[in-house]
């Protein structure tokens, strides 16, 4: 988590499985290399949810420090607290889930959060009385490890957004007053744009949130609980401003929809957009590289339409002679109108659900034609999905083959409205359609795995790296091949 993944966030994911291939060692180096920090362990570049809980315990009159967790011996001794963010502590979250049950191996981001809770460092700070906080967006992970919890000494779990309680927990920790078991934090009890605070440090690739929640509502996103905040323009400047600062050249806009700042409910609207873009390109300038964190395939597809707003912002402000690709996440998720109106009804607005696949076609299409990459997931069983929805998906794959992207494959995860269904997707419900579905996402990211590469890192610095990623996927060609067969032959059984 501490890693910029050579400034190149889609190899995130490869960090998020179990090694493949190679030693753990070249897998941490491909996929997740150690952060620049200067003499105390402190990281140039920090993630982003950190970043912000650091700012606010600054505003507040503390004096924290992030530390990347190789350097924590330093301060542990004079530590009082002991805070800790992730995304995925215990792999719990796609696509971890799906490497482990696929592989069933233990995916690295587990491995090395466990290795780092037991460490002596770890211990001697809980021996010393420092309290220990967990929190972020996968705090919910620890309702299923609750025996961790125990075992190492966890004081409180916050879930949900920390800027509105953190100062309070920090005083109650400093005071010695019993601290809560968990927190959460809900709607009513959100920070409001006014306690959301400008980063002090330099965030992981530059990120810098635009916006908050995301009206859609589909009911596998956890997302969608958090009411809507559009981040002013004037705090996202400042945000970029301090990444420059601290030597990083690139902007990542985060959002779960980068398209709806200021929208018009789920129409995007140009002016503010544009506006936005300006100003932040403005100041990275020509070389900094630039990209989306997420936005939704439908108003990709409105916004275009309507406005030519993608061909406009790409070609009269995003691409140049150092940037001729961006890349952002998306989500397709279902290619089956049917289980789209059951499970993300608003996924497609303003268009029906029933035009779901047309639109992921559409907007994929958009993409390609205006040089945006897009990283796309598909979730393998949703519940109430049967056959025939699976084949649909199948069906829109095919259609895509034309388009560069990448498309992964992701079991459900009970997340969201879906949080109290338990009923985890695991390789032993796989049917024949699920692989079949795996095998054509599997097939049309190789395809344009290779092609990807050559735009991303098209730099000398990139060889090493480059030479361990065409290994890697000429491994996970060699080895998908094979599984698919053996997982073939369970199902069968």
């Amino acid at each position: 988590m501490m890693s910029n993944h050579h400034g190149k966030e889609f190899l995130g994911f490869i960090a998020t499985g179990p090694p493949i291939a190679m030693s753990e060692r070249f897998w941490l180096y491909l996929a997740a290399p150690k952060p620049k920090v200067d003499d105390l362990g402190r990281p140039v570049e920090a993630p982003y949810g950190l970043r912000k809980i650091e700012a606010v315990l600054v505003n507040a009159g503390f004096n924290p420090a992030i530390i990347d967790p190789d350097h924590l011996d330093k301060h542990v001794d004079s530590a009082k607290i002991v805070m800790i963010g992730h995304h995925d502590y215990f792999a719990y979250g796609p696509p971890s889930s799906e490497w482990w049950s696929l592989t069933g191996l233990e995916p690295i981001n587990r491995r090395s959060f466990i290795r780092l809770m037991e460490s002596p460092a770890i211990r001697r700070a809980k021996k010393n009385g420092a309290k220990i906080i967990v929190g972020g967006p996968a705090a919910w992970q620890w309702l299923y490890e609750t025996e961790f919890v125990e075992k190492w000494g966890v004081d409180t779990i916050v879930e949900g957004e920390g800027e509105r309680v953190v100062v309070k927990l920090v005083e109650k920790a400093l005071r010695g007053e019993p601290l809560p078991r968990y927190v959460y934090v809900g709607v009513d009890n959100a920070p409001g744009v006014n306690e959301i605070p400008v980063i002090k440090g330099a965030s992981v690739n530059g990120l810098v949130e635009i916006m908050r929640g995301c009206p859609r509502g589909c009911k596998f996103c956890s997302v969608t609980l958090r009411p809507l905040r559009f981040i002013p323009l004037e705090k996202i400047l400042a945000e970029v401003e301090v990444n420059l600062r601290a030597g990083v050249k690139s902007t990542i806009l985060h959002s779960e929809d980068v398209l709806l700042y200021y929208a018009d409910g789920v129409k995007p609207r140009p002016d503010p957009l544009i506006k936005l873009h300006k100003e932040v390109l403005e100041r990275i300038g020509p070389d900094g590289s630039f990209a989306w964190s997420h936005a939704s395939l439908a108003a990709i597809k409105y916004a275009e339409e309507n406005y030519r707003l993608i061909s406009k912002l790409m070609h009269e402000y995003i691409l140049s002679e150092h940037r001729k690709f961006i890349g952002v996440e998306v989500g397709i998720e279902t290619g089956s109108p049917n289980l789209a109106r059951k499970i993300m009804v608003a996924k497609s607005a303003p268009y029906p659900p029933e035009e779901w696949p047309s639109i992921v076609e559409d907007a994929f299409r958009i993409m390609h034609e205006n040089k945006i990459i897009p990283a796309a997931t598909v979730i393998l069983g949703i519940p109430e999905e049967t056959p025939d929805d699976v084949v649909k998906t199948i069906e829109l794959i095919d259609r895509l083959k034309p388009y560069r992207s990448i498309i992964v494959p992701m079991f459900f995860v009970p997340m969201g409205v879906l949080k109290n269904n338990n009923k985890w997707f695991l390789r032993d419900q796989l049917k024949p359609e699920h692989i079949e579905a795996m095998k054509k996402m599997y097939e049309h990211t190789i395809y344009w795995a290779e092609d990807i590469m050559k735009v991303y890192m098209d730099s000398p610095l990139y060889l090493p790296v480059k030479a361990l990623l065409k290994y890697f996927l000429w491994y996970v060609k060699y080895k998908v091949n094979k599984y698919m067969v053996k997982l073939e032959e369970i199902v069968k059984k």
